[in-house]
């Protein structure tokens, strides 16, 4: 009797253990399940360095992101804000699928997994790929390192902006087209990470479109063009209802990115379209910004995975898709060499010359001014700040008084041309100014 009383367990022992599972191992697992989920900061990387040029992130998806199913939903929520058929309608290229559909998300955009959810933003090739075709009915080829000739940044910032203003922007609206489009959401994404996720994107985009007001006010940029120093004074929380009238409205073309090596090496050139840097690396980084990132969240590591591609990569030969009329070519190579080699080198792959990469003085070329005085003194101090406390602070901006001598790689690949893409041809580039086409399309390829 003694024996069996001793072998019974106590109930309270029991109830005690049911209750340990209950009030602590099951919340304590799901809390880890949760802390796994939500603190996941997870890219998706590409082995290949081309296609992580292509989908790569740069560390823009932290704090700009979009949850990937909104991207893909708000083309269908807010088409009227769009010129056409979804992104392809801003000039955002898309690779084919083997069944010659297009991929899921276009060239220049990357994913990560950051706090629960796959988000996706722009990377560096958004600005710095386009396409090319023979004839108009012939397909376009992908070219990587051009100019972004088709890409209207503003009307891709302005759809953004408009779309967070509209009633659609709701889980009301959103949520029925991510499930049309197929996501499949799980009952936690369903009734908990996007609905907040939907919130949380309109207040942040809403609250972006504040400072960036001004950009409703400029004159269109057209495709393959940035306002690019104005968008850098937002950084610094400019007052942008105070700029300078000069200083408004600069926007001003992409640039190739081929042979960075050679601008690097055996001297620095002066970059941008100002000459305001000699340094590849701060000027990688400043760019890096217009994909999203800030100090803390920029992905060194992967930025220098494009760095060391950009050093080398190459242009597209203009010989590979028309033929080159050798006679004519061997007649215009000495007046080349007598008028423009010594500020744009000898040859689109070498680089010599006396004032390549040196800035000439505005008061010399006299040509538009809006792009250099975008870029003011005040901005170049500022600019010294950032990253302050890493070991890739900013040191090398600088203000300058004029546009910079660039080398010609790729130059067929470029148009339209000069700084503000003024001039839709190299024929009529080489006319006098007053000879020049005042009006013409631009973002065809």
């Amino acid at each position: 009797m003694n024996e069996e009383l001793k072998q019974t367990p106590s109930p309270w022992k029991r109830r005690f253990l049911i209750l340990l599972v209950i009030t602590v191992i099951i919340p304590g697992f799901i809390g880890l399940l949760f802390l796994k989920r939500f603190t996941e900061d997870i890219p998706v990387d590409y082995a290949n360095p081309t296609e992580h040029f292509k989908y790569g992130s740069t560390g823009g998806e932290h704090e700009m992101g979009f949850p990937y199913w909104i991207w893909k939903a708000l083309p269908e929520v807010c088409p009227q804000y769009l010129p056409g058929k979804g992104y392809q309608s801003l000039g955002m290229v898309y690779e084919k699928k083997p069944d010659g559909s297009d991929r899921d998300l276009p060239v220049g955009t990357s994913q990560r997994r950051y706090q629960g959810v796959d988000r996706v933003f722009v990377n560096c090739a958004v600005c710095h790929v386009s396409t090319v075709r023979t004839a108009a009915d012939q397909p376009a080829t992908i070219v990587l390192g051009m100019p972004a000739a088709t890409f209207n940044m503003k009307a891709f910032e302005e759809f953004f902006f408009r779309c967070a203003a509209d009633p659609k922007f709701s889980k009301e609206f959103i949520l029925p087209e991510i499930e049309k489009q197929g996501a499949n959401l799980d009952l936690l994404d369903r009734y908990l990470v996007y609905p907040i996720a939907i919130a949380i994107m309109r207040d942040r985009v809403l609250a972006l479109a504040g400072r960036f007001d001004w950009v409703f006010k400029q004159h269109e940029w057209g495709p393959g063009r940035v306002d690019t120093f104005n968008s850098a004074k937002v950084i610094f929380n400019w007052p942008m209802h105070l700029l300078d009238p000069k200083e408004f409205d600069a926007p001003a073309d992409f640039p190739s990115i081929w042979r960075q090596r050679q601008r690097m090496e055996p001297k620095e050139m002066q970059l941008h379209w100002d000459g305001n840097n000699t340094t590849v690396e701060e000027r990688n980084k400043s760019a890096a910004f217009g994909t999203g990132t800030t100090p803390p969240t920029i992905d060194i590591q992967r930025i220098k995975r494009v760095e060391a591609w950009i050093k080398d990569v190459e242009p597209l030969q203009f010989s590979a898709f028309f033929p080159v009329d050798r006679g004519i070519a061997a007649q215009g190579a000495p007046i080349y060499q007598k008028y423009c080699a010594a500020c744009h080198g000898a040859s689109g792959s070498d680089f010599t010359g006396e004032y390549v990469g040196t800035v000439e003085p505005l008061a010399k070329i006299g040509t538009d001014r809006r792009r250099l005085d975008s870029y003011t003194y005040t901005l170049a101090v500022n600019q010294a700040t950032l990253y302050a406390g890493y070991p890739w602070r900013f040191t090398h901006f600088q203000k300058t008084h004029g546009y910079a001598n660039m080398p010609l790689d790729g130059l067929w690949l470029r148009a339209p041309y000069l700084h503000n893409g003024s001039v839709p041809s190299l024929r009529d580039l080489l006319e006098p100014a007053a000879k020049r086409p005042k009006a013409f399309y631009r973002g065809n390829d």
